[in-house]
């Protein structure tokens, strides 16, 4: 046989008809179910504090303690005071799907606790060693209830310690699947990832009271504040707190507007509509306040901390050409409207949301950040014009109300460089103007001790600054230095212009002031529809896919005002003969791409100020005075009434600021007079 195998059967056999089949599908245990249920949910000790702590919350709770060890690994312990649970609702609670939060599917459109699944606690107990101890508020039971679950398996139920509330132990997270545990980083790691958490959750509530413990020593210790009702108070109890936990980050801003949002009705009958409140507010970095990552973005949308790209866009765009590129604004914001028009149930964890209506959102949520860094840089109204509401909404979903003074015309430099000085006797009209006149341009010499005229506008904006009967500034927010009394000491390497305040020392880059001037006066003509056409030598055409020839079709008007020549020249078809004399570029065409990607990105409603903006920077850049242009005082003064009157004073066009404050308390520590 030469050692040859024979199977037992003839080579062409086939196997019979009638075989039995082979049951590929069947059901999961209920652990083996939770544990991959906890693959969902706990993504790492974080998130089992994050899961704990949002059923605190939505329990009452107004004292919620953490403690942890090794960074979660060993130990998690959550102990609330809120009202706690039955032995019942205990023994429930651990099953699958079991919540107090919703009952049908429609309860979906109109969530507004922390959680709502029901699959926290058996997910968390089948990946560890558990212990619930609860008690009922009001409970005849003295004891309360203790139950042990390990490993998914329940072990005991026993009386309990008889405290009010609910207390949760979690140990030895992921022992029983050690693939998962190898996955877990570094104590430390893992300690920073629930500082996190819990830095933004006490921010989102600080009417509760909040203890963080890590391997025995306290972390912090915060007090519950007491809750007052309006927005004023909700906004003080935000910016204490927010100190509490960020201490002196820089200047910030309280930011407030209301709008309303048009949906269904109660009945949901799509042919009738409603208006929903809503409402964005919280606290924003002043102008030169960023960082040079996300870390200090704090957005919340119905008080759950979130992530989504939507607003982290808005805010950008809010802050457009106040940040310099590469920077990112530091902020704590609160997003409130109707549950219907969020859709939380997108991940397991609830942390990435959906909103059914996102651009009218962002629209929003930039204006209102925009407004808010406008009104900052205007000058405060009288205590007596200041509301104590908010106006109501003029539109199904209307910009927040804009306030202050109307501003002032915009400084009148010539886009070819500054304007010349008139003589003295034509002063008061040049100020109107916000004209200065380099070295070179100068009729005649002046200084600032020549000027009496100039001298008592300095008088009396110094009597204006310390006069008593003024209305007091809003607590805790702080001054913009523009709006007070500034005297002008010198100039340093003929660039740092240095004033003196009523706080300390102010400095401003002569540079960057004047590119902040020219850039406001040139885009105010772009968006008033006189900007001036220049022809191309020779047309170029556009050819788009489907998408970008819509898109470019409905902005044609629009360009055309900005004075861009662009018209149809087929489908998807489109000849450019002319462009703004800003846009001195070597390539129209590829110009223009950019032009129509920029507008995509920015939307709509901001589509008449973006049009080129990066290019009429680089312009203003180049006829602005520079450094070592020599200016006397008299020119100084007038730079620095010029950019008072501009919307955006503190910062030029590329983000970078215009003015910065030493106070006296720095100078005071900087000489060793203070501590």
């Amino acid at each position: 046989m030469g050692g040859k195998r024979f199977s037992g059967r003839c080579r062409n056999s086939r196997p019979a008809l009638h075989s039995i089949a082979v049951q590929r599908i069947r059901l999961l245990s209920e652990k083996v179910a939770n544990q991959i249920a906890a693959g969902e949910v706990v993504e790492r000790p974080a998130s089992i504090v994050k899961e704990l702590v949002e059923n605190a919350i939505d329990a009452e709770a107004t004292r919620i303690q953490v403690e942890v060890e090794a960074g979660g690994r060993s130990l998690i312990r959550v102990t609330d005071n809120g009202f706690g649970m039955s032995k019942d609702d205990a023994l429930l609670a651990l099953e699958r799907h079991a919540t107090s939060k919703i009952c049908e599917a429609t309860d979906l459109d109109s969530i507004q606790s922390m959680g709502f699944r029901g699959e926290a606690l058996p997910s968390i107990s089948s990946i560890s060693r558990f212990c619930l101890t609860t008690r009922e508020r009001g409970s005849d039971d003295p004891h309360g209830t203790r139950i042990l679950v390990r490993g998914g398996k329940m072990m005991a139920v026993q009386a309990g310690d008889g405290a009010t509330g609910t207390r949760i132990e979690v140990r030895d997270v992921f022992y029983n699947l050690p693939a998962r545990r190898k996955f877990l980083r570094t104590a430390e790691t893992e300690r920073s990832h629930i500082h996190h958490y819990l830095h933004w959750i006490a921010l989102a509530y600080p009417q509760i009271g909040f203890t963080y413990q890590h391997d025995g020593k306290t972390v912090w210790r915060i007090p519950p504040l007491a809750k007052k009702e309006g927005m004023d108070a909700a906004l003080d109890l935000l910016l204490q707190r927010y100190r509490v936990l960020n201490g002196n980050t820089g200047n910030m801003l309280r930011l407030r507007a209301e709008g309303a949002f048009a949906g269904r009705n109660a009945n949901r009958d799509p042919r009738k509509t409603r208006e929903h409140l809503v409402r964005f507010w919280g606290l924003i970095g002043a102008p030169g306040v960023s960082r040079s990552t996300r870390s200090d973005q704090h957005l919340f949308v119905n008080r759950r901390p979130i992530e989504n790209r939507g607003l982290n866009r808005a805010l950008l765009e809010g802050y457009h050409s106040s940040l310099m590129k590469g920077r990112y604004p530091a902020c704590c914001l609160f997003l409130d409207l109707s549950p219907q028009f969020v859709d939380v149930n997108v991940h397991p964890s609830k942390k990435e949301i959906k909103f059914r209506n996102e651009f009218s959102v962002r629209r929003f949520a930039s204006e209102s950040v925009r407004d808010c860094l406008l009104e900052f840089s205007r000058p405060r109204r009288p205590e007596s014009q200041n509301s104590k509401g908010f106006a109501p909404p003029a539109s199904p979903f209307s910009s927040p109300p804009k306030s202050g003074k109307a501003p002032l015309p915009p400084p009148k430099f010539s886009p070819s460089g500054p304007a010349v000085l008139s003589p003295a006797s034509s002063e008061t009209e040049n100020e109107r103007d916000g004209e200065f006149l380099t070295t070179s341009q100068r009729r005649r010499p002046a200084t600032f001790h020549e000027d009496r005229d100039s001298s008592a506008v300095w008088e009396t904006q110094r009597a204006a600054a310390t006069n008593k009967n003024q209305p007091p500034a809003p607590i805790n927010e702080p001054a913009p230095l523009l709006q007070g009394y500034l005297r002008l000491l010198g100039v340093i390497q003929r660039l740092y212009v240095v004033f003196e305040s009523n706080r300390g020392m102010v400095i401003m880059d002569q540079h960057a002031a004047h590119e902040r001037i020219l850039f406001e006066q040139m885009m105010k003509r772009m968006e008033s529809g006189d900007a001036p056409s220049q022809r191309l030598l020779l047309a170029e055409t556009l050819e788009l896919g489907a998408r970008d020839a819509q898109f470019l079709k409905e902005q044609i008007k629009t360009l055309c005002r900005l004075g861009v020549g662009i018209s149809e020249f087929g489908d998807q078809t489109f000849l450019l003969d002319a462009l703004p004399p800003f846009a001195k570029v070597s390539d129209p065409r590829q110009f223009m791409l950019e032009v129509i990607d920029q507008m995509k990105r920015c939307g709509e409603a901001v589509n008449t100020i973006r049009l080129g903006e990066e290019v009429i920077a680089k312009t203003v850049c180049r006829q602005a005075v520079k450094a070592k242009d020599h200016l006397q005082n008299l020119e100084l003064e007038r730079l620095l009434a010029a950019l008072r009157r501009c919307d955006m004073p503190y910062t030029c066009p590329h983000g970078r600021p215009t003015l910065i404050e030493m106070p006296c308390s720095e100078l005071e520590k900087k000489f060793g007079r203070a501590q």
